[in-house]
């Protein structure tokens, strides 16, 4: 199975005034929704399959525009809900809140982007009857599938929409993207099919100590690995240089 090449609420093709790839603040993230009825189960604890997911701010556009556009035009498709080229991907890339919502990100030992997920916030609306809710789209490197990263990250990005208030996560992906579907389903997601698109609602369980003790040390721990990965790519780099400039000529 592949796994995930989701993204944030597909749309078509922005016109030529418009060329952000996430939904407007009023699209995929609206009431009018099924109501959710499945709540989301506490994520697995085991240290043995632990992996190091890093929140992502601006000064990492470079690696996310980096990432995205490394993806293949089929991922592209099933990411964005249609076939985005590079100028659209860095239309995205540039707007990107990370003051309003939340981005993540796996990197490898030579700090290379191989999974990222966006996590888009709207608050609460209690005269429209809406809740608080966020919007999940991820994505992952061909050569990174089948290692769970899509699970992880979706797991992650739960755990921190609790953990800021948030009732409901919600997907919007197109039908055929299965391998989205199905981690919406393990995870206790109602998920609706309309034709060639299908949401998923998942409920989340109130934020608690241990939900919160849980984000602290996750994102501490990954900070500490995302260190000793670029200590050990600097080491790496000069070692090169080195041979490549064995009398240090310039």
């Amino acid at each position: 199975m592949d796994l995930i090449q989701d993204g944030l609420a597909p749309e078509r093709p922005p016109d030529e005034r418009e060329t952000r790839l996430v939904p407007a603040p009023n699209a995929a993230l609206g009431a009018e929704g099924p109501a959710p009825t499945a709540t989301a189960p506490l994520p697995a604890t085991g240290q043995r399959d632990w992996v190091p997911i890093r929140s992502l701010g601006p000064r990492h556009r470079e690696r996310i525009l980096a990432h995205l556009t490394a993806l293949d035009e089929r991922s592209r498709y099933l990411r964005f809900g249609y076939a985005a080229n590079d100028s659209h991907i860095a239309s995205y890339v540039d707007t990107l809140d990370f003051q309003h919502d939340e981005v993540f990100g796996i990197f490898n030992r030579r700090l290379e982007l191989i999974a990222m997920a966006h996590l888009a916030y709207r608050s609460a609306d209690a005269a429209r009857g809406r809740d608080a809710t966020a919007e999940f789209g991820v994505s992952v490197l061909p050569k990174a599938r089948r290692r769970g990263f899509g699970r992880r990250l979706f797991e992650h990005a739960t755990l921190h929409a609790r953990n800021r208030g948030v009732q409901t996560i919600f997907i919007h992906a197109l039908s055929e993207n299965t391998a989205m579907l199905r981690i919406a389903r393990n995870a206790g997601a109602t998920v609706e099919r309309d034709g060639s698109e299908s949401e998923a609602w998942l409920k989340l369980p109130p934020d608690t100590f241990a939900s919160h003790l849980g984000e602290f040390v996750g994102g501490h721990l990954a900070e500490i690995d995302y260190r000793l990965k670029h200590s050990a790519h600097r080491d790496e780099n000069l070692v090169e240089r080195s041979h490549e400039n064995p009398d240090g000529d310039g």
